[in-house]
């Protein structure tokens, strides 16, 4: 979460002087939006972020009982957690640029965000303007927003006309969140894929921070930052597939991690969220959701490998924020869910003594990282990381036709979480979320 603290702590706004507003995006394209012209619930909202901000910074600047504003256990992890990731700055420059492998180009440009440096935005635009993964490309200008400010907004508006709509429309979300807090968006219309389980699946972008106990001391940690295309490696990528009549108490969370199987079948990892949602407002919900799923604990630290024996446990996980809904994409006389943001937080394993030594090559594969609990007699003890992080996705173009795509992206699931690989909403066994690790070993 450090990254999203970067460039806001008062001695940075001190030494670069901004001055209002207006006065700093005198030479931006973007024409400023001044606080007074804000919505009632939009200039509430930018006051809770920079008063939750500053306390995470130096709690002095909280006017009120700080138990409200600096109790947050990943930002006081983030103080203390020394960088697993050794790598110098000008390494991480020069493969932000030229890796090879988009992700882990992703990964060095993330990294070098998170440390705060001052041309962190320059390197970031780098990669918009020339990379050749688009999702490199989306990512870099979510990163940009991470850090957030005036020159953010700047560098945000030059990509407003970009040749690719997502890129187009992902810069114009950014914008309008950095300067009112809400999401703004294109005028293209909207195609429902028939015969689909879900109404929606949308696309994550997940970005996290595992902060990792190294010792019984408790004063000992160690932090791993992970991109989204990093985590999606590890961990799955992951897509929010909701169903209209469900979708404010009940959410699938299906997951497929791709290069784990050796007969080269993707990894489906199911989830099933349930809670409440906030509906006080028609055009968005705001949830708190948690989910609770049986699961094998690979006690190697790696998905599908059981040489140091598996545990059956079952792992929660909690994710909160807000869905907006978009009046003019209508499904069954209902708006749909045009785009999501928030905030998640669980527990992991990770193996140390097979991190140790090894290049980010060596640990970015598939699987290389484990969820788990803290409530298993065996596995508790083993649990070594606390996972938070944030999330976005919005409906996109898949198949560049020109309209948004609902619920076209493929996902393995029924609607209660069950793996369903031929996607007809019968699930492949009753009750099976995660696949089988023994039912995908080559002979």
């Amino acid at each position: 979460m450090a990254i999203d603290l970067c460039n806001k702590s008062p001695a940075t706004l001190a030494e670069n002087a901004p001055g209002t507003w207006s006065d700093a995006l005198t030479s931006s394209s973007t024409p400023p939006i001044l606080l007074d012209d804000l919505e009632n619930e939009q200039s509430k909202a930018l006051n809770f972020a920079y008063r939750a901000t500053l306390s995470n910074v130096d709690p002095r600047f909280v006017a009120g009982d700080p138990a409200a504003w600096s109790s947050d256990f990943g930002y006081a992890l983030d103080r203390v957690a020394v960088r697993l990731d050794n790598r110098t700055n000008a390494v991480l420059r020069e493969q932000a640029l030229k890796h090879p492998d988009p992700a882990l180009r992703e990964q060095a440009l993330f990294e070098y965000a998170d440390r705060d440096h001052p041309d962190a935005i320059e390197l970031l635009v780098e990669a918009v303007k020339h990379d050749t993964d688009r999702q490199v490309r989306w990512d870099a200008l979510w990163a940009i927003e991470k850090l957030g400010g005036p020159q953010a907004v700047s560098a945000l508006a030059g990509f407003l006309k970009d040749s690719d709509p997502e890129i187009a429309e992902w810069s114009k979300l950014f914008i309008s969140e950095l300067q009112t807090g809400d999401p703004t968006f294109d005028g293209r219309s909207a195609v429902l894929t028939p015969g689909r389980t879900f109404d929606e699946t949308i696309f994550l972008l997940i970005h996290c921070d595992l902060y990792v106990r190294l010792d019984d001391s408790n004063q000992h940690w160690g932090k791993i930052s992970l991109a989204p295309q990093g985590l999606a490696r590890i961990y799955g990528q992951a897509h929010a597939c909701p169903n209209v009549e469900t979708r404010e108490r009940k959410l699938v969370i299906a997951k497929t991690i791709e290069g784990l199987h050796p007969d080269g079948s993707p990894h489906v990892d199911n989830y099933l969220f349930r809670g409440f949602t906030d509906r006080t407002r028609r055009d968005r919900g705001n949830f708190f959701f948690e989910s609770l799923v049986p699961r094998p604990f690979f006690k190697s630290g790696h998905a599908d490998d059981p040489s140091e024996g598996i545990r059956q446990a079952n792992i929660g996980f909690a994710r909160h924020g807000t869905w907006y809904l978009e009046p003019t994409f209508q499904i069954r006389e209902s708006p749909a869910i045009r785009y999501v943001r928030g905030r998640f937080q669980g527990w992991g394993y990770v193996n140390l003594a097979r991190v140790a030594g090894k290049s980010l090559e060596e640990i970015l594969l598939p699987g290389n990282g484990v969820l788990s609990t803290l409530h298993d007699p065996e596995v508790g003890p083993m649990t070594n990381a606390f996972i938070l992080g944030t999330f976005k996705g919005k409906l996109n173009d898949w198949d560049g036709d020109g309209k948004i795509d609902l619920n076209s992206r493929d996902v393995f699931s029924t609607t209660e979480g069950e793996i369903d690989t031929d996607m007809d909403g019968v699930p492949d066994v009753a009750g099976l979320t995660c696949c089988d690790h023994t039912k995908h070993q080559l002979p």
